[in-house]
């Protein structure tokens, strides 16, 4: 009897391994908060049978989370939509080096986090959505919008729409402004915008292109997915948005229009980082890059594949120059911008 209890409580916990070992789960911090998303990831539980757990936070949320969990942090993932914020997780060791070779052909270098002492990689952009101006068409010039330096410019005074000054995307922006102009010419310009605001900074990018459309503005600066997803629209009233507003990629003649990133890492504590890898891997597959161009109205990052995004094509005219600059470099300029903001009454 006492040889057939230990069999019996041998063959439960063997029982109980098995059922572990079938049910395998990554836990994911996302700050995607994007319906569409929902797609991938039951696509990727459809092929591997690993399910996924996900926690929403905005990007500072996530970090500041990791950072007081530490080496407890059930996260596994960390999916983030600001290449700033992807840099600060990076100095801040957030990250646990990921070292894939498909991750490493699928990727282009100026899109990927730096290369760690073990010759892993910190963490991956998966698409990129274009800072972009949108103008009145019935009493703005595209010539009058088609530069960054434009929006401070005297000639738009009372023009301007934006979100608040601290948002990420603008933080980004305004960091690459810094490095192309200078501080002293940046916190010029900062105080130009001030000046040229048709109201306070308030709401989000959807709510200074339909700001424009309503005629309370002239200008105003989005993300490029923002205004794809009202001309997809089927909504009459977006629809007529659409129509009153023009679209311009700002510094086609210089240095290009900046491009912001959304990206993966692995957490530095993952206790599934194998699978984590296998997530990011799958992120950078034909399938998903197609779905962040056609779900969210992303650009793909990965080599080889192209958008086939109506809205992306047409608001682009099919290609433009983008702006190339080293994401750290973004990442270092935001504490610079922050104070001139502070300066200069940017909210």
């Amino acid at each position: 009897m006492k040889i057939h209890r230990i069999t019996l409580a041998a063959l439960m916990t063997f029982a109980v391994t098995c059922t572990m070992a079938q049910e395998q789960v990554l836990n994911i911090y996302s700050a995607r908060h994007y319906p569409t998303d929902e797609a991938l990831y039951t696509n990727f539980t459809k092929a591997t049978g690993i399910k996924l757990n996900r926690v929403d936070a905005d990007d500072a949320g996530i970090l500041a989370r990791l950072k007081a969990e530490g080496t407890a942090s059930p996260a596994d993932i960390i999916l983030l939509v600001d290449a700033s914020r992807l840099w600060r997780g990076e100095i801040e060791g957030l990250f646990l080096p990921v070292k894939s070779k498909i991750l490493d052909e699928s990727i282009p270098g100026h899109l990927r986090g730096k290369t760690a002492a073990d010759g892993g990689t910190q963490w991956y952009g998966f698409s990129t959505r274009a800072r972009v101006v949108v103008y009145d068409k019935i009493k703005v010039k595209k010539e009058d919008a088609d530069t960054y330096e434009e929006l401070g410019d005297a000639k738009n005074r009372g023009k301007l729409c934006i979100r608040s000054g601290s948002h990420p995307y603008n933080l980004s922006l305004f960091g690459s402004v810094t490095e192309h102009l200078g501080e002293v010419a940046t916190e010029q310009w900062l105080k130009g915008m001030v000046e040229n605001m048709a109201r306070a900074p308030k709401g989000g990018d959807t709510d200074q292109i339909k700001a424009v459309a309503s005629g309370e503005c002239g200008i105003a600066v989005t993300n490029s997915y923002y205004l794809a997803r009202l001309m997809r629209s089927e909504n009459p009233s977006d629809k007529t948005v659409v129509e009153r507003v023009g679209v311009v990629f700002p510094n086609q003649s210089s240095w290009g229009t900046h491009m912001n990133i959304a990206g993966g890492a692995v957490a530095k504590n993952s206790k599934n980082a194998a699978n984590a890898v296998k997530f990011l891997e799958y992120l950078a597959s034909p399938s998903a890059q197609e779905h962040f161009a056609n779900g969210n109205n992303e650009w793909p990052t990965a080599k080889g594949v192209k958008s086939n995004n109506s809205a992306l094509q047409a608001m682009s005219g099919g290609a433009f120059k983008s702006e190339i600059i080293p994401i750290s470099v973004v990442g270092m300029n935001q504490v610079k911008v922050q104070q001139m903001l502070d300066r200069v009454g940017f909210k």
